[in-house]
């Protein structure tokens, strides 16, 4: 059985992941500038993310982000509020980048959980400018406590990772709306 960070042990059965797709006016390559800023993620991953699930703290360095680079995030969701530390796996400009993320979530009711999850951006040209897909993870978390029990029950689990698909797609939607604004461009997304 795998473990997390502290040891503790892998409460998942199985791997869970989502995929979101996103077609852009602007390019790959101002897209890609903007994930390897990664202070920018407080931006589109927090100021224009909903009240309920978003960045609220990013500490980074400056400048673009390689293999190694790391970052550190706090943030709410609907279960609590989480803390982060976060890094740069794969920075191949401008069609790939990647990072890993030990999270420590604190619930409402006091529990506190481990997760490591990977977020993976795959970025191609389109005769529109350009599509992003954007790939999560959940590969270990420390234990499932009250709702996150389903994540260990199949139906319930590809439940909980559609909604988990759609706090990322509103994610993915503020970083092309900031790409296309950087651009120049109107927001034409699809």
């Amino acid at each position: 059985m795998a473990t997390t960070k502290n040891g503790r042990a892998n409460a998942l059965r199985r791997e869970l992941s989502t995929s979101v797709e996103v077609t852009s006016g602007a390019s790959v390559d101002a897209i890609y500038d903007i994930l390897a800023d990664v202070r920018t993620h407080l931006v589109w991953g927090g100021e224009r993310q909903s009240e309920t699930s978003r960045l609220t703290s990013i500490e980074a360095p400056d400048g673009p982000a390689r293999v190694g680079t790391e970052f550190r995030t706090t943030g709410r969701d609907p279960m609590g509020t989480f803390h982060d530390s976060s890094v740069v796996t794969e920075a191949t400009r401008p069609e790939v980048f990647e990072f890993v993320t030990e999270a420590t979530l604190r619930t409402k009711r006091g529990s506190s959980v481990e997760w490591t999850n990977v977020h993976r951006y795959e970025l191609q040209p389109s005769r529109a400018g350009s599509s992003i897909r954007y790939t999560i993870r959940i590969v270990r978390v420390s234990e499932l406590p009250g709702m996150l029990r389903a994540m260990r029950m199949p139906v319930l689990s590809g439940l909980v990772m559609r909604a988990a698909g759609g706090v990322a797609e509103r994610g993915v939607r503020n970083l092309v709306a900031l790409a296309e604004e950087r651009q120049g461009l109107s927001s034409g997304r699809s």
